[in-house]
């Protein structure tokens, strides 16, 4: 059976770091790249730790195996890695319903990932549900960045909840700046009768 948590130890970083490098573009052919989606930064153990002394991560396991990751990024840890830091600028800079988003509370999702023989599996709305469910309190929006040339994590995006607020490049591509709402899902149930 396949579970869902936070990351509580290093054998768990060190299992997102194995799965991030089988998905990484620069290690798959282009055909795999184009069917089966991919990753496209590529993190030190020292870097995942840090990721995760701002925030623990979500993972799916299956028994001892890493299967699945969403990795929360937090401001504290936006000038330690090039990419990210690219993000955080470009995210800073967008306007959603009239406010820019510097001015509001965000998490940004460093990576997500799931492994080829668990992909279909609803692995990805299972990983962000359990991520809005421990940082809603924190945050007001959970934001992350798409390469346009990876249309499955797209989808896959859009069916989670997210909605893409902009497209930019950065980091030499193209991407879409996709955001989950969180603070609006707050205000429907802060409206709902005390009584219910």
């Amino acid at each position: 059976m396949i579970s869902i948590k936070r990351v509580t130890d290093i054998s768990e970083l060190k299992g997102i770091k194995k799965l991030q490098e089988e998905n990484l573009k620069k290690n798959l052919t282009d055909r795999e790249a184009a069917s089966e989606g991919f990753v496209t930064a590529e993190y030190t153990m020292e870097f995942l730790e840090m990721l995760h002394h701002g925030a623990p991560s979500v993972i799916a396991k299956d028994g001892d195996q890493v299967v699945g990751y969403a990795l929360a990024a937090t401001q504290s840890i936006r000038e330690h890695h090039e990419l990210l830091s690219d993000l955080f600028s470009a995210i800073d800079k967008i306007e959603f319903h009239r406010q820019l988003l510097k001015d509001s509370a965000y998490v940004v999702v460093g990576q997500l990932c799931v492994a080829r023989n668990y992909r279909g599996l609803g692995l990805v709305s299972r990983m962000y549900q359990h991520f809005k469910n421990s940082l809603a309190d924190e945050f007001d929006f959970c934001i992350t960045d798409v390469a346009e040339d990876n249309p499955r994590s797209l989808k896959a995006h859009i069916k989670s909840g997210f909605q893409v607020v902009a497209r930019l490049n950065y980091g030499g591509l193209a991407w879409n700046i996709v955001l989950w709402d969180w603070k609006e899902n707050k205000q429907a149930a802060a409206d709902l009768p005390a009584h219910l």
